[in-house]
């Protein structure tokens, strides 16, 4: 049986080994992950109370136009129900875009490194792939702009980015969108979005939606909602624009439960406003120990720290998973020398900053 010649180019997500086979591996009685970005403290508890009463209707076919949650997060966004398309996470939004517009006979521009379903995607589409490599981290917008053409259909730009965790400036954003031709959707993919407001001049994308027809803005409630495990992400557009892309939708592609979650987890700002502010000094925590060992990082507005610790990246990992503490070896992400860590609780950061200081203190000195 013969399949795409692009899929032979591809390799399966392989993902983490899971928690308890770690704990057999290495004989430990704790493991902590701290490698997907997942939120420490979980949901809201107006979450937990939805799901119990979702399990009452498990029989049933979920709303495949997400009825409640299209009019919650409307409201809760300023926007018209009809400028909402749902997805498996945002994952299938990206998946739905790629779908519906890329070809062999398209290109799309992204930066690199930067989150990997971009090219992974339009690999599967054919569509040729014009990667613009990142300047101190942040993505190069006047060079994506140059690789644009009459061909290109999609550009991608991740903000903050994955793995790198900065974000596109107010300004830079919107010089590059005045000049992106109109025929080239810009994905704006904020999936840290509610770490990242934090940043004075981060940019509120959604209010240039009616002004740019060609703009689509992602997000999710897998990281600061704390719902990764339901897989419920959206996009934010022009009408007509979704209307042109939502045929590439699955039917039924978003669970009941993930759907009523979604919509309770909407009402606990204040859970958020929390995890937020305990992922901002968990951040401090980790600088702290980044300039008392001189290492470089990357100032990060997500709910994770790229660090570069001038040794294997894999190594790194190997260190932290044989003492019960899983990251990821930033050797994957384009970073070889770094490790990428989500930011845990305050006692899961001392914890793993302890080990971490033993590991930096073990070369010094071999130095």
């Amino acid at each position: 049986m013969k399949v795409k010649e692009q899929l032979l180019t591809l390799s399966p997500y392989k993902p983490g080994k899971p928690i308890e086979e770690v704990k057999k591996e290495y004989n430990l009685e704790t493991v902590v992950k701290l490698a997907s970005n997942e939120n420490p403290y979980g949901c809201s508890n107006r979450v937990k109370e939805a799901i119990y009463e979702e399990l009452n209707h498990m029989a049933l076919y979920p709303d495949g136009y997400s009825a409640e949650l299209r009019t919650a997060l409307a409201e809760y966004l300023h926007v018209k129900d009809e400028q909402l398309i749902f997805g498996n996470g945002s994952d299938e939004v990206i998946q739905i875009i790629c779908r519906a517009l890329l070809s062999p006979e398209t290109n799309t521009v992204m930066a690199t490194p930067t989150f990997p379903q971009y090219r992974h995607n339009a690999v599967i589409e054919g569509a040729e792939i014009r990667e613009v490599p990142l300047r101190n981290g942040d993505h190069d917008l006047s060079a994506m702009l140059s690789a644009i053409d009459e061909q290109t259909t999609v550009v991608w730009v991740c903000s903050p980015n994955n793995p790198t965790g900065t974000y596109v400036k107010q300004k830079d954003l919107m010089e590059f969108i005045k000049q992106v031709p109109k025929h080239t959707l810009i994905v704006m993919d904020e999936a840290y979005y509610e770490y990242a407001a934090q940043g004075e001049d981060f940019p509120q994308t959604v209010d240039l939606l009616d002004e740019y027809e060609n703009l689509i803005v992602l997000r999710t409630f897998s990281k600061a909602y704390g719902l990764a495990s339901l897989r419920i992400g959206y996009g934010i557009a022009n009408e007509a624009l979704l209307q042109r892309i939502e045929p590439a939708r699955e039917p039924f592609n978003t669970s009941r439960m993930a759907q009523k979650a979604a919509v309770e987890a909407l009402k606990d700002q204040d859970f958020i406003n929390e995890c937020k502010r305990k992922n901002e000094d968990g951040l401090q925590q980790y600088y702290a120990f980044c300039e008392k060992n001189g290492l470089n990082y990357y100032p990060s507005y997500t709910n994770f720290v790229l660090i570069d610790f001038g040794q294997p990246g894999d190594e790194v990992f190997q260190f932290l998973l044989e003492r019960g503490y899983i990251v990821r070896s930033g050797n994957a992400l384009g970073f070889p020398t770094s490790a990428r860590i989500t930011i845990g609780t305050k006692e899961q950061n001392e914890q793993i900053i302890q080990l971490l200081q033993e590991y930096v203190s073990k070369h010094k000195s071999f130095a």
